[in-house]
């Protein structure tokens, strides 16, 4: 009388006769002698596996958690049943002890900021495990990295104290910009007032000299019977002022006596 056994898809069957391996079937359909003989099934499809939360010391002394997942498949069915009593657990303890030996060589902050060469260097050191445990790892990604509560509560310090810092150094160059943007200011102005009051005073000046140049350039062509005519509007506004004494030499007096007007009026003085 015979046994059926069906190995299902993307497994492998190990057939033991009285307790001892014989072969390997794939998957389909087949038959076994009872009480002599079992069919062992092995799945080979790909499984994770996560590492949670162990302790991990970096170089620097500092503790941190790591949680790690692991992708992997069997790909020899015999060494992975029958020449490990866990294959699974030996490939986890391997792959912590590569993972303390990487992140052991590391300083803290250089550890929680290298998580991708952490993980390429991982992959690297475990290898193909198929002549060990009869598995391969097709993928390994650290999870997380978690430093412990007293060095987190440090971190946080550290980072507050570089903050305020950073905001410190901040306002001083503000405040230093601010300073020296309003001096800039303060500096454009008075030069622009000086050299609005220069222009100012030049363009006086030259309004000035426009004027006396007029004047001069006036008297050259005027002849002696305008300033005959100038000292007699004179004497007019000095004979209807309340000056009743004017000093004058006797070369001037001579002169103004030949003006018709002045003489009259001298004569008629001394008439009186």
């Amino acid at each position: 009388m015979f046994g059926i056994k069906i190995v299902q898809q993307n497994c492998q069957g190990l057939v033991e006769t009285l307790g001892k391996y014989s072969r390997n079937v794939d998957a389909g359909l087949h038959f076994y002698v009872p009480v002599f003989q079992r069919i062992q099934t092995v799945n080979l499809a790909m499984r994770p596996l996560q590492l949670s939360q162990y302790s991990v010391i970096t170089k620097d002394n500092a503790d941190i958690q790591a949680s790690v997942t692991l992708n992997y498949h069997v790909t020899d069915a015999k060494k992975y049943v029958y020449e490990n009593t866990d294959s699974v657990e030996s490939m986890a303890q391997l792959v912590r002890g590569h993972l303390r030996d990487i992140i052991g060589r590391l300083e803290l902050t250089d550890a929680l900021g290298s998580t991708s060469k952490i993980n390429a260097d991982l992959a690297a050191a475990i290898g193909d495990l198929t002549n060990v445990y009869g598995i391969n790892v097709d993928r390994v990604n650290i999870d997380e990295l978690t430093p412990s509560t007293s060095i987190q509560e440090a971190m946080d310090k550290q980072l507050t104290a570089d903050r305020e810092r950073i905001a410190t150094i901040a306002r001083a160059q503000g405040e230093a910009q601010n300073i020296k943007l309003t001096t800039d200011a303060r500096n454009r102005a008075l030069v622009e007032t000086a050299q609005a009051q220069a222009q100012a005073t030049r363009t006086q000046a030259d309004a000035e000299n426009y004027r006396i140049n007029k004047i001069q350039e006036s008297l050259k062509v005027v002849n002696e019977n305008y300033f005959k005519d100038q000292s007699i509007h004179a004497f007019t506004e000095l004979a209807q002022s309340k000056t009743n004494l004017v000093v004058l030499s006797k070369d001037e007096v001579t002169t103004l006596g030949q003006v018709p007007v002045i003489k009259k009026m001298l004569d008629q003085e001394n008439n009186i």
